[in-house]
């Protein structure tokens, strides 16, 4: 399959629309910045130009990175993480620690978010890595990981079998942040929005520049550094969307040269390796959209179609390669329905 190239301007426009007149009655917002360690972009229409709510934005990211940030020494999930007895959760931890409970019981323990001491072993978190990681020390973390080896009592305090348990909430955490600033968006009254976030998005409403719905397009996961390729275009109306793939975050071993890529597997403790190169998912939410493209990179193929076949508001589109290298696609009915263009 030829990947066709597209100029960076013109992925800002199918994801931000194009320069279209706008209404004279409608004032379209654009909020853009560095959050959770990435980009964002955020379109909003207000109905004047003083309703600018990039300070109640940037309040989301501020509240969900005091609660779950590993990034952040006086974070709840840091202090959680360091044994500290007296953390007492909030809101937002509780309701990610709840989905992920769901989601792990769902996927049978491929999407599992006590992977934190491996996470930071193999390179990829806070705390700093271990070179040449050898297979008993990744089994020694192995004893410790697990999230059916943690609990919260009613009171909000989170209970480990092990004390070097460590959470990481990064496969899910910055789909709900985008999920929070969509529900504020909501009480404000706020009817056509589209937010990105790192490559996730939420949407609302229709791009009213252009009367359709928001459109979207789902990067190769076949290309290098120097060039924008996409595999499809989408059309996304009060619907999220989720992208993982193996293909832009790995770590280079220092004494070895070992590629290891970000996407741990919970049942090995090793970094994934697989056929499956990226999995978008289309859910009613970002956390959920976020989740479950996280776990479907880490599931067997089969078990993946199998469990997208069980849930009914989760669609998904899975570029893999078969054993002779060639591309393959997969996507469910409903993902198929949202697809608006093809590159030949």
């Amino acid at each position: 399959m030829k990947a066709v190239t597209l100029p960076l301007y013109i992925c800002i426009a199918f994801l931000l629309t194009s320069c279209v007149e706008k209404p004279k009655d409608v004032v379209m917002h654009t909020s853009t910045g560095y959050a959770l360690g990435t980009t964002y972009s955020i379109k909003y229409e207000v109905q004047n130009e003083k309703e600018d709510y990039k300070n109640d934005i940037e309040n989301v990211f501020h509240e969900v990175n005091q609660s779950m940030s590993a990034y952040i020494p006086t974070s709840d999930i840091s202090r959680i993480n360091r044994g500290e007895k007296d953390v007492v959760i909030d809101a937002y931890f509780r309701t990610v620690y709840d989905f992920s409970r769901e989601v792990y019981e769902k996927t049978e323990g491929y999407f599992d978010p006590s992977v934190g001491a491996l996470v930071n072993a193999w390179g990829f978190g806070p705390e700093k890595p271990i070179n040449n990681l050898k297979k008993k020390q990744v089994d020694s973390i192995m004893e410790f990981t697990g999230f059916d080896k943690v609990k919260i009592s009613k009171e909000g305090k989170v209970y480990k079998d092990h004390p070097s348990l460590t959470f990481d909430f990064n496969s899910l955490g910055k789909g709900y942040a985008i999920d929070l600033i969509g529900e504020m968006f909501d009480k404000k009254g706020i009817k056509n929005y589209i937010i990105e976030v790192g490559g996730e998005i939420l949407t609302k409403g229709k791009n009213t520049k252009k009367l359709k719905k928001w459109i979207v397009a789902i990067d190769s996961p076949i290309q290098d550094s120097s060039e924008r390729q996409y595999m499809e275009v989408i059309t996304l109306e009060n619907k999220a969307m989720a992208t993982s793939g193996n293909y832009r975050k790995f770590r280079v071993d220092p004494e070895t040269g070992d590629h290891y890529v970000h996407i741990l597997n919970a049942k090995t403790g090793y970094p994934m390796k697989n056929n499956v190169l990226s999995v978008s998912v289309v859910a009613d939410n970002c956390m959920k959209a976020d989740a479950y493209a996280t776990a479907f990179m880490v599931m067997p193929y089969e078990k993946t179609k199998k469990l997208l076949s069980e849930l009914k508001d989760v669609d998904a589109y899975v570029v893999s390669r078969d054993q002779y290298g060639n591309i393959q696609k997969y996507t469910t009915n409903g993902f198929q329905e949202l697809i608006v263009k093809s590159p030949e």
